[in-house]
């Protein structure tokens, strides 16, 4: 090996178990991130995207104002137009790879496209208007992907317990329902764990 080359070898030290062992490589595991328009599915992936995280955001213009209500965002000014994607290892052997789809109900046509493949997907809810996340609901219902309700608790609303918003959207005792913030790290991580859990009850296989 040229002197060139043996620059470019990362020290041993800084290497992953698995790229010293490739039998050792993780697995990599595909999950879907679900819900109505500006519940915080760009922020959910951001917050915990071990990569700078690929958004496809447009600004929002006046043609939108008949289709996008941002009562409960009025300081929103863009939107996703195509999806949201991240990266985060949560252990030596599991890495997940995060979609986020767009919520607006003229870019459905590409949910197909982004849940090929995923084990299962997170639908977040907001309180202030649970019926926006009806749709996303009746598709994984439909498909048969296990999914989990992820409630993000925005700052100033009203605090509910999971099993009220369970009641509300009338979700099967089973699926899991979890009150996270998507802003913080930690919760969001809580959740995809939550998911991870769920999916791998739901399908052991």
């Amino acid at each position: 090996m040229d002197s060139a080359a043996s620059e470019l070898l990362v020290p041993d030290e800084e290497l992953l178990p698995w790229q010293q062992d490739r039998s050792k490589a993780p697995i990599a595991t595909k999950v879907v991130v679900a819900g109505g328009f500006g519940v915080g599915k760009t922020t959910f992936v951001s917050a915990v995207s071990e990569i700078t995280p690929l958004q496809t955001e447009a600004v929002m213009t006046q043609a939108s104002e008949a289709t996008d209500d941002l009562s409960a965002t009025p300081d929103k000014v863009t939107t996703t137009v195509a999806m949201d994607f991240g990266r985060i290892t949560l252990d030596d052997d599991l890495v997940l790879y995060v979609f986020g789809t767009p919520g607006q109900q003229r870019f459905w046509f590409m949910w197909d496209d982004i849940v090929r493949g995923a084990i299962g997907a997170i639908v977040l809810a907001d309180t202030r208007r649970l019926s926006d996340c009806f749709p996303a609901l009746d598709y994984f219902e439909s498909c048969g992907l296990p999914y989990i309700v992820a409630v993000n608790h925005f700052e100033g609303t009203e605090s509910f317990e999971p099993e009220d918003v369970r009641e509300a959207l009338t979700v099967a005792p089973h699926i899991p329902v979890v009150i996270m913030d998507a802003r913080d790290r930690a919760s969001v991580i809580e959740s995809l764990l939550g998911l991870v859990a769920h999916a791998l009850e739901a399908c052991p296989e």
